[in-house]
């Protein structure tokens, strides 16, 4: 059974690190309301999802997926470009511990699970302001060992890798190819995002269902093309804080 790992959303939300967007008010009950529909909206999917407590003075505690990558064989502890977060990785490693063995990267890496795009065996790893070299490097050190490939991307224009690219399974990435280079992903169909909707492409696809942001109706559209249902969630108050769909969970078997 497919298992997520979620957070709730702390209070100081607004404090949150930006690194692409302005800083706008959030309405925090209305940011946990969402995080609690999205939490719903995973469990109607066929997940079990494993919800730990609020990090009240952690402010992008909720944003789980960037401190802990989960393989089949072996989770994986970050170390995060934002200072500010590395305090989160402790109530993770506990959360995991039943699941998997756990490695951690160590100083001077810097890598955060939002540049890190699995497909079978190929990893892509987003060469970003929060992921550096010593960190992919570090990673394909540590799951080399179980024959996973790993395939630095140069990100460009946003936050994150999955920020600009989604496996959508089946051979095919959702993409927004002007904020990657885009030639590492080659041997994939790349499914372009529309062009009025740039951050679009962070989705997640769940047996034949695509979970994606209530703002993106035409990218939607285009999913829906490739013979996949959507599954649409309003995530509107957790988007300003540079959130997109995937951020908020950490998805295994």
């Amino acid at each position: 059974m497919l298992k997520a790992i979620t957070r709730a959303v702390s209070r100081s939300l607004a404090d949150c690190e930006l690194t692409c967007l302005p800083r706008e008010p959030i309405d925090i009950d209305l940011a946990v309301a969402q995080h609690t529909a999205y939490e719903h909206a995973l469990e109607s999917l066929g997940l079990r999802v494993i919800s730990l407590p609020e990090q009240p003075d952690m402010p992008d505690a909720v944003f789980v997926e960037d401190l802990l990558l989960v393989f089949d064989e072996i989770a994986i502890i970050t170390r995060p470009g934002a200072t500010s977060r590395r305090a989160e990785c402790d109530t993770l490693a506990e959360a995991v511990a039943p699941f998997r063995s756990m490695q951690r990267i160590s100083e001077p890496a810097t890598l955060e699970g939002g540049d890190v795009m699995r497909i079978g065996r190929d990893v892509f790893v987003g060469v970003s302001s929060r992921t550096n070299t010593a960190g992919i490097d570090e990673l394909a050190g540590i799951i080399s060992a179980f024959e996973y490939n790993v395939h630095p991307v140069e990100v460009r224009g946003c936050l994150h890798l999955k920020s600009a690219c989604c496996s959508l399974e089946d051979g095919r990435i959702l993409v927004n190819r002007r904020w990657i280079d885009a030639a590492p992903l080659r041997e994939y169909e790349l499914i372009d995002v529309a062009s009025d909707e740039p951050h679009a492409a962070n989705v997640v696809r769940i047996g034949t269902t695509v979970l994606m942001p209530a703002a993106f109706p035409h990218t939607q559209e285009i999913v829906r093309r490739q013979g996949l249902g959507v599954c649409s969630v309003n995530i509107s108050e957790l988007m300003k804080a540079e959130a997109a769909i995937t951020c908020s969970s950490v998805i295994f078997e």
